[in-house]
């Protein structure tokens, strides 16, 4: 007895025409956030200063690119995304609050001195100067909390002002407490061989700080989306006093993601100054600009946390492959640094456009 095969059903023409209207609106939305309006305008507009000043842009985009992903660059990108990603967790959880977290440059040297002074000093392996690290950044970024709640003192300005002294004062130790002896350079000693993160593979650059801060991205992405603190926060953001009404304990919340926030950055510290070169180097955290990066990326993703990494990633290629294309193609790697200028300006200038339009129609 044979058995006769049943034809393969096939979805019914009104459903595959619903189906094929949702993918052209996914699709439509997609090219129409500002996101993608913003990136591929400042692309157009780097694109007509370098022919305006005799590059070709054929040659100059394959270059960066090469830069950031091939011949041997990718690690070092690698190497980059990680602390510009924490910085942006540092600056976004905050945001999601409604809170400016604009200190991340205090927050990451004073984790990193920390962090520094812990493995030189206490001993044992890298948990406890990361531990370190974290909570100094923590408390730093804590201390706008009440700054705001009693003085009124909004988060976005007193971040800022922290941020200055803290950067002098691990500066400061890092010249004379913890400088490391007969070399007249204001650095540590190198830190101790347990206090080093292990490398991943026989890399370089890339350490386990990659796989640490992305478990810990992705827990956020949990956390705000699927559990009731991330809700919380969200209709803090969304609305205070509508928060409040509804039993959220606001500034106790605003707090926490302030804390949170600079935890994030003191954690990020750390990674620096415990991965290669294995020291504290005085100016070496805050000068490749994690903190601006970073914050240009959650501006990009409009604060949407499943588009951070995304970001992040799109201004670390940038970034990274602006050296490639300054050595092949002659065109100078700050216009990296114009075009995130130029996304910036853009994502603004759509913003104000679009809240404008949403009164007008009001």
């Amino acid at each position: 007895m044979t058995r006769v095969k049943k034809p393969l059903r096939t979805p019914a023409p009104g459903l595959r025409r619903e189906a094929d209207r949702r993918a052209w609106v996914v699709v439509r939305r997609l090219v129409q956030s500002p996101a993608v309006l913003s990136v591929a305008g400042a692309l157009v507009l780097a694109t007509l200063v370098m022919i305006a000043v005799g590059v070709d842009p054929s040659v100059a985009y394959p270059a960066l690119v090469r830069g950031a992903l091939m011949d041997g660059n990718l690690e070092y990108t690698l190497a980059t995304y990680v602390p510009t990603l924490g910085m942006a967790l540092a600056f976004a959880i905050p945001l999601r609050a409604g809170e400016f977290n604009l200190g991340g440059d205090g927050q990451l040297s004073l984790g990193g001195v920390v962090a520094a002074a812990l493995a030189l000093h206490a001993g044992g392996s890298y948990v406890v100067p990361l531990l370190g690290a974290t909570l100094a950044g923590a408390l730093l970024a804590g201390l706008s909390a009440p700054l705001r709640t009693r003085l009124g003192i909004p988060a976005i300005v007193s971040t800022l002002l922290l941020s200055a002294p803290a950067v002098s004062l691990a500066s400061y130790l890092a010249r004379f407490p913890l400088a490391e002896l007969g070399t007249g350079l204001a650095q540590t000693p190198l830190l101790p061989e347990a206090a080093r993160l292990p490398a991943l593979g026989s890399s370089a650059y890339v350490t386990i700080a990659l796989p640490m801060v992305a478990v810990l991205t992705a827990l956020w992405l949990y956390a705000d989306a699927r559990t009731v603190p991330g809700y919380e926060i969200r209709a803090l953001g969304a609305n205070r006093e509508f928060a409040r009404y509804g039993g959220v304990q606001v500034d106790r919340l605003a707090a926490v993601t302030l804390a949170a926030g600079g935890a994030f950055a003191g954690l990020v510290g750390g990674l620096i100054v415990l991965g290669p070169p294995y020291r504290f180097v005085d100016g070496a955290l805050t000068a490749p600009g994690y903190t601006f990066t970073a914050i240009a990326a959650v501006l990009l993703a409009a604060g949407s946390p499943p588009a951070i990494p995304w970001a992040v990633a799109l201004l670390t290629i940038l970034q990274a492959g602006g050296q490639g294309m300054e050595r092949e193609a002659g065109v100078p790697s700050q216009l990296t640094q114009v075009v995130q200028g130029l996304i910036i300006v853009i994502v603004a200038a759509a913003a104000v456009m679009r809240d404008r339009l949403v009164v007008r129609r009001a």
